[in-house]
């Protein structure tokens, strides 16, 4: 019986290397471990043994790119990120992501004078409100942080860590590395939740279950929008009978699609229309 074998395909430094794929033929995948690249080149088999962490691209992303993404940072930390996330799905980008932020915010600590208590994230509100349970994910992550930290004599990292840990956490339903559709998807629902409060002169609940189903139904419609794949399947008797029964659910849904018209710099189709009226009624029912 043939036995499948990885071989390497580049080395990146002695902990990373990237290499064949042992049970995807023509697949490559990047690893991680102590020692694993060190005294290797192109084509040598790779030492099973010594690997800690393979990471598969996804999505198409450039293997090579990922490689150079786990090379630059402490395998220490590429290590703790991937035991922090095991078993949570998510994607390589984010794991290296997170791992590369752990590193900084590990660096900036140890140079800073700031007292940590007293350092706060300045978007700790939304992320609390917006992200409930990534949040409490991401508290839970950082205590382990901290916990090895102590282990190794590294100053502890501050409390508003966690946010930033969330925003990762949060990240990962994109499937990207890049944190930026996150920050822009945050501020634009404190944007959104503002005008629902201005239209009905209300304080909507950020942590109410209606307001949790608007987030997820706003954080599927932003990856559909990515997608080119807005719902369209016909619902304007759903629109029909909110503008009979809840007219002003309605004008608002349109002042939101207008919003997101002009932040995600496409049109909405109708039946996301008429879905963003609906979850209006509900957010506005519960005041």
């Amino acid at each position: 019986m043939n036995v499948a074998v990885m071989r390497i395909l580049r080395v990146f430094n002695n902990n990373v290397v990237l290499a064949s794929s042992e049970d995807e033929p023509g697949a490559e995948v990047v690893l991680t471990g102590r020692g694993l690249g060190f005294g290797t080149s192109a084509g040598d088999t790779v030492d099973e043994a010594k690997v800690s962490r393979v990471f598969r691209p996804e999505h198409h992303r450039d293997p090579d790119h990922v490689a150079a993404l786990a090379a630059e940072v402490p395998l220490w930390f590429v290590e703790l990120a991937g035991s922090l996330t095991d078993g949570m799905g998510v994607p390589s980008p984010t794991v290296l992501a997170l791992a590369d932020h752990l590193h900084m915010a590990v660096r900036r600590q140890e140079l800073s004078d700031d007292d940590p208590a007293q350092t706060r994230h300045p978007l700790q509100a939304e992320v609390s409100h917006l992200y409930p349970e990534e949040f409490a994910t991401a508290r839970t992550m950082l205590a382990r942080v901290n916990l090895r930290l102590a282990e190794k004599g590294t100053p502890h990292l501050p409390d508003s860590e966690a946010v930033a840990i969330a925003l990762h956490l949060v990240n990962a339903g994109f499937h990207t590395g890049d944190l930026r559709a996150t920050y822009e998807m945050t501020g634009m629902f404190t944007q959104l939740f503002d005008v629902v409060d201005s239209a009905y002169g209300i304080a909507v609940d950020r942590q109410s279950v209606n307001a949790a189903r608007f987030i997820t139904h706003m954080r599927y419609l932003f990856v559909r929008v990515n997608e080119g794949t807005q719902l369209d399947e016909g619902f304007s008797a759903l629109r029909e009978s909110l503008a009979q029964t809840h007219p002003e659910a309605v004008t608002c849904g349109d002042r939101l699609a207008s919003v997101l018209e002009l932040r995600l710099g496409t049109e909405l189709s109708g039946d996301e229309r008429s879905y963003l009226a609906l979850h209006v009624t509900r957010l506005a029912s519960q005041s």
